[in-house]
């Protein structure tokens, strides 16, 4: 993850630099940014390093990005590291990654954990080794009263697998066709109480969603990045929030002004 002095250098989560979000309209930062942070194996590729090396300086930006954005007000904030597609890989690559998510959880919690983040995880941890399932869920479990922001890890997620599972709960639970709700499925996602995504944030100059938060981010706004995961900073964050903040959400209805169709 980022430099050990990056957090310490900075003023405290709640506190903004000035200048940074001064075009940010008040009660226009997003509640909820969920990224997609793409392009690892591209960056390394440009600079003649393995993948492995890439996906390192690219976990090496999880803290930096989370503290920016609970500066700058977000209250959650998920990043998608692995998702259930990414098992096909070659396997030197899936368990380089495993060993990066084992040594990240081991030397940042403390440090996320006295910043304020609250750590969460949605996907499933089944296909995790015990000793790194068990990890995930004593950090978790040491944040879990924290307030700062919300932290969600993506890991072992795919948009689709949640709503199916959410789907084979409900014929578990007996529930009948006609009383099936859309609240009867938000109940059985992984995680009910995150709430949907405000803005959907996609690096390395890719546009789709790629299975991703399929039925939280139906009416997110989205903002396509340019950048490769690892030289996705601060500043870029901001510029995405920026342009949230400039936006008219209509959840399907008509524009309220004049020129909006």
């Amino acid at each position: 993850m980022p430099d050990r002095d990056y957090v310490g250098a900075t003023p405290s989560p709640a506190t903004v630099p000035p200048g940074e979000r001064e075009s940010i309209e008040p009660g226009h930062i997003p509640r909820h940014v969920a990224i997609i942070m793409d392009g690892n194996g591209r960056w390394a590729a440009q600079r003649g390093l393995d993948r492995i090396q890439g996906h390192e300086h690219g976990t090496d930006n999880i803290r930096r990005i989370t503290y920016a954005a609970a500066r700058l007000g977000v209250q959650y904030l998920t990043l998608w590291a692995f998702s259930t597609e990414n098992w096909s890989r070659p396997e030197e690559e899936v368990q380089g990654i495993l060993r990066i998510l084992a040594h990240a959880i081991d030397s940042e919690t403390e440090e996320l954990h006295r910043q304020g983040a609250r750590l969460r995880h949605i996907g499933e941890l089944d296909a995790l080794e015990p000793s790194l399932r068990q990890a995930v869920r004593d950090a978790i479990e040491l944040t879990k009263d924290n307030s700062a922001i919300t932290l969600t890890l993506a890991f072992n997620y795919g948009g689709r697998r949640e709503i199916l599972h959410a789907v084979q709960a409900i014929v578990r639970d007996g529930i009948q066709p006609n009383d099936i709700t859309e609240e009867s499925i938000r109940d059985r996602l992984y995680s009910p109480d995150l709430p949907d995504a405000d803005l959907i944030v996609r690096t390395s100059g890719e546009y789709r969603m790629s299975n991703f938060l399929l039925w939280q981010g139906a009416y997110s706004e989205f903002f396509f990045s340019p950048k490769f995961w690892p030289d996705f900073d601060a500043n870029d964050l901001v510029e995405a929030v920026e342009d949230y903040s400039r936006r008219e959400r209509r959840f399907g209805a008509i524009a309220s002004t004049a020129s909006g169709r």
